[in-house]
């Protein structure tokens, strides 16, 4: 069969919750097709390349079974039996269930509940404008980014860093926590230009061989949750050989005299009984870091997913400015760029009508929101109506029997706007067809980047699709809020005043003609040079981890996270993990799959075939002692339930080490319980957030 030639190329954004936000060019087919998708080339960090799974992005825009109409359920729930309605019908449903649900409870029993399926302002956003305007529950976003960025602001006070593109220009990259091969291509793009161009070395720090450990020279692989001892050794090293830059520390940091002190008794052997690795590993990379200024850190998300995770990446942060590679072109660290962009987003999310006081619904703790735990509801009402956006919390949130359990109410309504019949749409009363980002307007920015790229609407959707922004400007009609800031504007509206708010000449027609805006700040404030975030301008080792204000630190209802008086001083290495014990010997992460993005793609056929299906990974001599063979079936569980899967025996874990790659749907597992039933939705120390990788778990055959 002659593959169809593109009769354009449309030039969009990749979407999806991915920190490099990829600059498109699509393939535009007859018949309002879309074929290949590739990275832009004129885009300096994209770079024409992009993951695989978004290439063949045709599979999912194209999906056989993609949803086309809204459905109300007619039997029991999760029974899986629907009729088809109209438009006009599903959104006066879901107007109705709110108006009964706030005459009944009060505004705050409606709870829309959403999040990064789509990174786009205007298709995310959007539904805050309702929340505001009708004085319905707000949602603490808890879930992804709280230790990640609570411990980079701790030491930074701002969240940014040196220019992500400079990888290609340092000397030795540390890709530290996170599979980049797998969920940040472009971090190798420039990391394997380095190495060819500079005969820059690639460290990769991770708990087992993924896909990036195996590229890289130097692979460091550590327990899970003791990325903080292994910070703390590399820095006593500095100090003890005299690689520190003392001068670069007096000029910069707040107490280098006491972190020294501190660290006198943090020795690589120290660290190598926490972290599992040979002390002459750790002696080997902190020579190489200590005689290389130009080394990059880039910092994940991985390696916060556990309970110390906050205080693990303060630590590692804190190693460039010990060695005073901030001072260098190719040197520093980078996390996130999300403070460089200053978006106002004020009529998209609707802020001149929001409330203070009006509560915060952790979204991480969504099981116990719905199963009506007073602390998790701050002693307010149930929530008794929901619009869920961009989501799957039946799939992708902790404590999943908790999560099924408070959805199974029959007092609770729920609809789902979506794309697919996901495991949260097949527990829904009403699920409604949502758009895919090719067929409609939209603005993002990278926050792995530096870049703002717009999304325009390429393709026509299916006749009866309709996208987010619609849902809500329809739902406001219908609530009697429609003449509130922000309504009654089409999405390319909303851009254009995004825009001129914040300051981009041109509006979106600028912008649709120059594809993206670089928002790079200047060299020397993006290595901090010119002080970092805090007043005095200094990096600090010794945080206000109560005081600080954190870039998603909790409302204060919710207040601060976690244990909060086990944070130390400076830097450590605390064992807030959930350490393996006599009942339960296994550690287990739950670690990104290549071909999926958190549960997007997982109905792919192309991402099904080369994934093969949920697998636990087991060390050999793991195996060998539990009498257990590669390929069969196996139960792992703890307090908060257990799953059957597949073991996959390898030696790319350490022993004591298991690891579940992907977010497969629930119906995927033998029991029809996904993995988020062994992960816990506890707070972590000090800002919230969920420990996803920080689990312990018993294993039988």
């Amino acid at each position: 069969m002659t593959k169809p030639l593109p009769i354009a190329i449309g030039h969009s954004a990749c979407p999806h919750d991915c920190p490099s936000t990829c600059a498109l060019d699509v393939e535009l087919l007859d018949g309002g097709r879309v074929g290949r998708l590739r990275g832009a080339a004129g885009n300096d960090y994209t770079a024409g390349v992009i993951c695989a799974k978004v290439a063949r992005y045709a599979e999912r825009i194209h999906h056989a079974n993609r949803l086309l109409k809204p459905l109300q359920r007619v039997g029991e729930k999760g029974a899986g039996e629907w009729r088809e309605i109209g438009w006009d019908d599903a959104l006066d449903l879901i107007a109705e269930a709110f108006v009964t649900a706030e005459s009944r409870h009060g505004s705050e029993a409606v709870w829309p509940y959403n999040y990064a399926g789509t990174m786009g302002l205007v298709q995310r956003d959007g539904i805050h404008r309702l929340r505001h305007a009708k004085r319905y529950s707000n949602q603490f976003d808890s879930i992804c980014t709280n230790m990640a960025w609570g411990g980079w602001f701790a030491g930074a006070g701002a969240m940014r860093g040196a220019d992500p593109r400079e990888i290609q220009k340092s000397d030795c990259v540390v890709i530290w926590g996170t599979n980049a091969v797998a969920t940040q291509v472009n971090v190798m793009t420039h990391a394997a230009k380095a190495r060819k161009e500079r005969g820059a070395t690639i460290v990769a720090i991770d708990i087992y061989d993924n896909a990036t450990m195996k590229q890289a020279d130097l692979a460091l692989k550590l327990r899970p949750g003791t990325d903080a001892a292994l910070a703390c050794a590399l820095m006593h090293i500095a100090f003890r050989d005299n690689t520190a830059d003392r001068d670069y520390l007096a000029r910069y940091t707040d107490d280098p005299a006491g972190l020294e002190a501190h660290l006198t008794a943090r020795s690589p052997d120290w660290a190598a009984a926490i972290t599992g690795l040979t002390a002459e590993s750790i002696e080997a990379f902190a020579a190489l870091i200590g005689q290389t200024p130009r080394s990059f850190f880039r910092l994940g998300y991985g390696f916060t997913r556990q309970r110390n995770g906050a205080l693990a990446m303060h630590a590692a942060l804190s190693v460039p400015a010990v060695y005073g590679h901030w001072r260098y072109e190719g040197g520093g660290a980078f996390h996130s760029n999300s403070d460089i962009f200053g978006l106002n987003r004020a009529k998209i999310m609707g802020t001149a009508d929001r409330d203070p006081a009006i509560r915060h619904l952790d979204q991480s703790r969504i099981g116990a929101v719905l199963t009506g735990d007073r602390g998790a509801l701050s002693n307010g009402p149930p929530v008794a109506a929901m619009l869920i956006q961009n989501t799957n919390p039946v799939n992708v949130c902790p404590e999943q029997r908790l999560v099924r359990q408070g959805f199974a109410r029959t007092d609770l309504f729920v609809a789902v706007h979506e794309q697919f019949m996901t495991d949260t749409a097949k527990l829904a009363d009403l699920v409604i067809p949502a758009t895919m980002f090719l067929e409609h307007d939209d603005i993002y920015r990278g926050g792995g980047q530096n870049h703002i790229v717009l999304g325009p609407k390429l393709v026509d959707p299916p006749a009866t699709v309709r996208t987010n922004h619609f849902v809500v400007e329809e739902l406001a009609k219908r609530l009697g809020v429609a003449d509130r800031p922000g309504f009654g504007l089409t999405a390319r509206q909303l851009i254009d005043d995004l825009l001129k708010a914040s300051g981009a000449p041109g509006g979106y027609d600028a912008l649709k003609t120059g594809r993206w805006i670089d928002k790079q700040p200047d060299f020397e404030t993006a290595h901090f040079l010119t002080g970092f975030g805090w007043p005095d301008g200094k990096f600090r080792f010794k945080p206000d981890w109560r005081g600080a204000m954190a870039p998603n630190r909790p409302p204060q209802s919710l207040g601060l996270q976690g244990p909060v008086d086990a944070l130390p001083v400076f830097p450590d290495h605390v064992a807030l993990i959930e350490e393996a014990d006599a009942a339960h010997p296994y550690r287990l992460a739950t670690s990104p799959a290549r071909q999926f993005l958190n549960s997007t793609f997982a109905e792919t056929e192309g991402s099904r075939q080369r994934e093969g299906g949920p697998e636990l990974l087991i060390h050999p001599d793991d195996a060998g002692r539990e009498d257990l063979a590669d390929g069969v079936l196996v139960a792992i569980g703890n307090q908060r339930g257990s799953v059957r899967l597949t073991l996959k025996v390898s030696d790319a874990v350490k022993p004591g080490v298991l690891v579940h790659e992907g977010l497969w749907a629930n119906s995927d597992f033998v029991d029809g319980e996904g993995i988020n039933t062994l992960t816990g939705a506890d707070p972590v120390v000090p800002f919230g957030g969920a420990a996803f990788h920080d689990n312990r778990v018993w294993l039988r055959g």
